[in-house]
């Protein structure tokens, strides 16, 4: 469905000045080179599982995920790559570790791209030629992803820890090994779990490369650790124009990965704002549950098709001045909810219509507006 234009705020000023990188193209979507920076995630199914698999992707597909990785730990699930090739939405890529044949497989089946990890994968160096060959063949980029929990072994020796610079210098070995073949269709990661490292790295691999650059940060928690990890990381890094791709790695399901990738990039004026909810954290002035009310905004709202800010405030002190800010709001009080639209108060109703009116008004606003061809009403 093709998005209403509501008036909304356009991104300020200060979005970040991007880094400039050369460009690759993943399937359709372009990465670097000054293209807006992509959400991906990884399915969390056994590849083999074709349908299972694709099911996932469909759900990442709606939250907004522009990229898919799929893991090939075995022959099985190489297989299987031919069937979620020709079936997917997203470009597909393979994620490759130990077996450097599974890497051929993959771009025997049509993937869009292929993940390296050169620290875990038998006697790499050997096959950088055969492999950076096939995939010029085949026009398909290949991401070298160096993980603190798997770096090369002599690197690992040398450096005593997976320290910045030794996360680095493994991607950037790597990366010459394929230029010595006339290969830089190359995308770079260099993945640490703690945040204050993995911004050190890239900063680092940013000063001595100009390869797209896929952030993450890796192994970082359960879905609320994990996404204070992940903002905070890239949000340095973005606001410094680093970083063209990004992965919110969460021991959650794909979906929440995905749905939290894209409120960092909208936080940052990087993407444009699907459903956003403002509300107050609450305070001894509250004269209503405001957590319970949120979540029930939010649950209501959820798959909206336009973006919409919606204020739930909870008392009159800021809750009036905020609600008159965002598309739809509401200031509660007393048992009840004044209901705004850009800024125009409309009706006061009880407390327990709150979201339904909430829900009645942002219906007609989008109906009005489109009926208008994109005027606010």
């Amino acid at each position: 469905m093709p998005a209403i234009d509501l008036g909304l705020p356009t991104p300020p000023p200060t979005t970040p000045v991007r880094r400039r990188t050369r460009r690759i193209h993943v399937g359709d979507v372009p990465v670097g080179g000054g293209a807006p920076v992509s959400v991906q995630t990884m399915t969390t199914t056994l590849t083999a599982d074709v349908d299972a698999t694709l099911q996932q992707i469909a759900e990442i597909t709606a939250a907004g995920c522009d990229i898919v990785r799929v893991a090939v730990p075995t022959q099985d699930d190489a297989d299987a790559l031919p069937a979620i090739v020709a079936k997917s939405r997203l470009p597909v890529i393979a994620d490759i570790h130990f077996q450097p044949r599974y890497v051929f497989a993959a771009l025997d089946a049509g993937c869009a791209a292929v993940r390296v990890n050169p620290g875990n994968i038998k006697k790499f160096d050997d096959k950088v030629k055969e492999i950076a060959a096939a995939a010029s063949a085949a026009r398909v980029p290949i991401r070298v992803g160096v993980n603190a929990g798997s770096l090369d072994p002599r690197l690992l020796a040398k450096h005593g820890r997976a320290t910045p610079q030794a996360l680095v210098e493994s991607a950037l070995w790597e990366c010459s090994l394929f230029e010595e073949h006339g290969f830089t269709d190359l995308k770079i990661a260099v993945k640490h779990h703690d945040p204050l490292t993995m911004i050190a790295a890239y900063r680092l691999l940013s000063d001595a490369c100009d390869y797209p650059l896929h952030l993450g940060v890796t192994e970082a928690g359960p879905a609320f650790q994990g996404a204070i990890k992940s903002a905070v990381a890239f949000g340095i890094l973005l606001g410094e124009g680093i970083g063209d791709t990004i992965r919110v790695s969460l021991s959650a399901p794909p979906v929440e990965q995905v749905k939290a990738g894209c409120h960092i990039l909208a936080s940052l004026g990087l993407r444009p704002r699907r459903l956003e909810i403002v509300s107050c954290p609450g305070c001894g002035r509250l004269q209503v549950d405001i957590h319970k009310l949120a979540a029930r905004v939010e649950a209501a709202f959820e798959g909206f098709p336009h973006p919409l800010r919606v204020a739930v405030m909870g008392c009159v002190v800021n809750g009036p001045g905020e609600a008159r800010e965002a598309d739809l709001g509401v200031s509660c009080g007393n048992g009840k909810g004044q209901i705004f639209r850009k800024g125009e108060v409309l009706r006061t109703v009880p407390e327990a219509r709150i979201v339904d009116a909430l829900l009645d008004e942002a219906l007609a606003l989008t109906a009005a507006t489109g009926a208008e061809g994109g005027e606010l009403p």
